[in-house]
């Protein structure tokens, strides 16, 4: 099996993506077993700065430094389960020393498979302003829409002031849940959980639209990656 690396931003989404990983392999490859994960973790805060100036350079270069690691560590390829993080997708595949497997890729391939043709996109203001899902969607044929000022900058908020810290309560749920109506108002079938943290919030049957879950997708890709 291949040696996975996870370079970590916010704790709760790489650790989701890293328990994913784990549970899943537990049907295919068995009890108690999984490919060798190496994860490594450099502090959101470092991070910020970065993407508050739209410096994609600096944030491919706080990758780098994680990927450089990794691949020491003897890591076969790499992840990133943070979708904001892919804006620095050009920058990094010019200098990573290990493959990768992009989010919006492989969130895109399911929503392919589902036959979705119009997807809300709910993430950071990052990944929900910038051209990171628009881009990998466009090329399968799959429309992508943003919430409105309004729900573009409640779901932000919660993003940075409640789910980074693992903090998820209901009234933030019940508004992402209107959000995500909306979205369905305007044309969506389906949304993506672009945000690592979402998932933990947004409970699949209680969404109002089917969900695409950009954590978990990403790590069944990664082990069927290893496994293969």
């Amino acid at each position: 099996m291949k040696h996975i690396g996870i370079v970590a931003c916010s704790a709760e989404g790489a650790a989701l993506c890293y328990q994913t990983i784990c549970r899943e392999a537990l049907a295919t490859v068995g009890k108690n077993d999984h490919p060798r994960i190496t994860l490594d973790s450099i502090a959101m805060a470092r991070w910020i700065p970065a993407f508050d100036a739209g410096d994609y350079a600096g944030v491919a270069r706080i990758m780098l430094e994680s990927a450089r690691l990794l691949a020491d560590a003897g890591a076969d390829f790499a992840i990133c389960p943070d979708n904001s993080a892919h804006l620095a997708w050009d920058q990094l595949q010019a200098a990573t020393p290990i493959p990768w497997l992009h989010i919006a890729t492989v969130l895109g391939e399911e929503a392919a498979r589902r036959g979705f043709r119009r997807i809300g996109i709910l993430g950071t203001r990052y990944t929900m302003g910038g051209p990171v899902y628009a881009q990998a969607l466009g090329r399968l044929g799959i429309a992508t829409l943003v919430p409105e000022a309004e729900d573009f900058a409640m779901i932000d908020r919660v993003i940075f002031a409640e789910l980074v810290d693992g903090v998820f309560s209901d009234a933030s749920r019940q508004a992402y849940y209107r959000a995500i109506r909306r979205l369905g108002e305007r044309g969506c079938d389906a949304v993506a959980l672009a945000c690592t943290e979402i998932p933990l919030l947004v409970r699949p049957e209680e969404s109002p639209l089917p969900t695409l879950d950009s954590t978990r997708l990403l790590a069944r890709a990664a082990l069927a990656e290893a496994i293969k």
